[in-house]
């Protein structure tokens, strides 16, 4: 029997984060070779404040508190790992997401955006000068993803990105989580944060469409205020998606999985191992059967 725990994780500094039902823990691979495990227990705004695990509230909450405890892991794995400095403090936390938030706005609402006014005197369809300002933010968003695969440090990082996909495969299929049992899953798997990006490139490409064409800060304005509208609309999408057998499903999600051909690579036994680790901490327990 399959388990149905949605367990999600992110790969970190020499190790990965794994997200189960009631816990999160990360593990990472010190210079020394143990792996040192971080493991607490997990709490939402949501268990204080049920409406927000309605529909579109739910994926705005869920992409706030990913990127807090993502960036929690982040910053106990650069000490595990043997890097300088101490975890970050939930003030320094707050200022990493503001700044990281002012990053996103500025190369995928801001840079289009005034981009995509050089193109007017040719084009005076709203709707596609719209596309075309969606066009010019994907091809943002891949030239940024391509970029960063390049990177030696970041590869590392996506190599721990394969070994989470190949654990919660095997974790998903029901099998022991060995080593040998989660070499041969793939390391794409359909509800990964990069294809949920991919996702939210679309919807906003569609929902941006019907606009119109304002002045330039209306429409920076515009798009910014609606960011939650999208994340929610995405949000949904890819809850549908991972959870669906459905052959059109799978197609149209395609796309998503081939992006995740740069962001992941091949792991090794140790990196498996690892995340194997991290998993094993989050997992619930399984029902112990009843006596015949």
């Amino acid at each position: 029997m399959k388990p149905k725990a949605n367990i999600g994780g992110q790969a970190v500094i020499e190790g990965v984060m794994m997200r189960g039902p009631g816990y999160i823990a990360t593990a990472v691979r010190e210079p020394s070779g143990s792996i040192n495990v971080k493991k607490e227990k997990l709490s939402s705004i949501t268990e204080r404040y049920p409406i927000l695990k309605k529909p579109m509230l739910r994926g705005v909450v869920a992409l706030a508190e990913s990127l807090i405890h993502g960036l929690k892991a982040l910053s106990f794995s650069a000490q595990a790992a043997g890097d300088e400095g101490e975890e970050l403090s939930d003030k320094e936390i707050a200022m990493t997401m503001v700044f990281s938030l002012g990053l996103a706005i500025l190369l995928f609402v801001i840079i289009p955006t005034y981009a995509a006014k050089y193109i007017h005197s040719a084009i005076t369809d709203a709707r596609l000068l719209n596309l075309a300002e969606g066009v010019l933010r994907m091809g943002i968003f891949f030239a940024y993803i391509y970029a960063i695969s390049r990177m030696k440090d970041i590869q590392r990082v996506f190599e721990y990105h394969g070994a989470e996909h190949k654990t919660i495969h095997a974790y998903e299929a029901g099998l022991p989580l060995t080593v040998d049992n989660i070499r041969g899953f793939s390391t794409l798997h359909p509800r990964c944060g990069t294809a949920f990006l991919l996702i939210v490139m679309v919807v906003s490409i569609i929902m941006f469409a019907f606009l119109g064409w304002p002045d330039l800060w209306l429409r920076i304005v515009s798009r910014i205020i609606l960011m939650p509208v999208v994340a929610g609309i995405s949000y949904e999408i890819i809850r549908f998606a991972g959870r669906s057998d459905n052959s059109v499903v799978k197609t149209m999600m395609l796309p998503g999985l081939w992006l995740q051909k740069l962001t992941t690579r091949e792991p090794s036994d140790d990196q498996i191992e690892v995340a194997i680790r991290a998993l094993e901490e989050v997992r619930p327990e399984e029902p112990v059967p009843a006596e015949a």
